[in-house]
């Protein structure tokens, strides 16, 4: 569990990815030489803070968002979330401003206001996140941001045996998207791609619980094309992965991009669930990443 750590610790709110595209970056040049296959590395200015890693001849893309939720500093001591983050009087937020680094409690009103509890103004502008305090046991990882840094993490660790594929490690996602779309153009028409997956996490519910396996989405605001999603599952099946169903109808990803691209590119979300969405105590089962990371292999190789 070190690199989720690692990932988790990470301050990447959405539009401030740079320092996670780095260590990313890091991580590829010190360990690729041990992968099965050499990625192509991509990225650069016509990218923003994206990242591609390409694998041999690839049919298939995975989608995982580097950014999470957290707060923008306005004036006086107004806090402005980015996404949806849990918020609750007395969570440590930490950052860093012009004057140095920060640790802060977040104030929430009785009108749901926010605002920051420190012994100084900080930088208007400046982003918050949860402060990490990482924990793991035999059976469950707690740690904030495990959305979705596990699907970050999932993608990383799929590309030490991958041959053939498309790794995308996207930004934004938390707060609206926009990055998506020019990087399916750039992979559709580099590769003609017509195969997603997205790695990323849900949420424990009453139809889907901890433990019970991987959690393949059919559906949630968006809805993707059945014959797909029906593929998978035989996939998932056949080759006896542990799996849930997920039918929603809220909630979104960067599938609802690929939904709504000019490009026929298919996808499916798939990731592991979690307790505690968007707050300082994410919680997911260890046997549920395992089955994710063990369908995402399976599915690279044969879709």
């Amino acid at each position: 569990m070190d690199l989720l750590k690692k990932l988790c610790e990470i301050h990447a709110p959405s539009g401030n990815e740079i320092k996670m595209k780095e260590f990313i970056l890091h991580h590829v040049g010190e360990n690729m030489a041990r992968w099965s296959s050499q990625p192509e590395i991509i990225h650069g200015p016509e990218f923003q803070d994206c990242l591609i890693l390409a694998f041999g001849k690839p049919r298939t893309a995975v989608f995982a968002h580097m950014d999470s939720i957290g707060f923008t500093v306005r004036y006086q001591n107004q806090l402005v979330p980015i996404g949806g983050p849990d918020a609750h009087s007395g969570y440590k937020l930490v950052g860093a401003d012009s004057l140095g680094p920060i640790e802060c409690e977040l104030e929430v009103n009785k009108d749901h206001q926010l605002f920051y509890n420190f012994g100084r103004a900080i930088d208007t502008g400046t982003d918050l996140v949860f402060k990490c305090d990482f924990k793991a046991t035999k059976t469950y990882v707690t740690s904030c941001y495990l959305d979705n840094r596990l699907g970050v993490y999932n993608a990383l660790r799929l590309a030490e045996t991958l041959d053939n594929g498309v790794l995308v490690f996207s930004c934004w996602e938390e707060h609206g998207g926009g990055a998506v779309p020019y990087l399916i153009r750039y992979i559709y028409e580099r590769w003609q791609i017509k195969n997603a997956l997205i790695s990323d996490i849900t949420w424990v519910t009453d139809g889907v619980q901890p433990g019970k396996g991987v959690v393949i989405s059919m559906r949630d605001r968006n809805i993707p094309r059945k014959s797909y999603i029906n593929k998978i599952i035989d996939i998932a099946q056949k080759h006896q992965i542990d799996y849930q169903l997920e039918v929603e109808g809220s909630g979104s990803s960067d599938g609802r991009e690929l939904q709504t691209s000019p490009y026929p590119m298919d996808w499916c979300f798939i990731g592991a669930p979690e307790e505690n969405v968007h707050s300082p105590q994410e919680k997911v089962h260890k046997y549920d990443i395992e089955c994710m990371l063990e369908l995402y292999r399976v599915l690279m190789k044969t879709l």
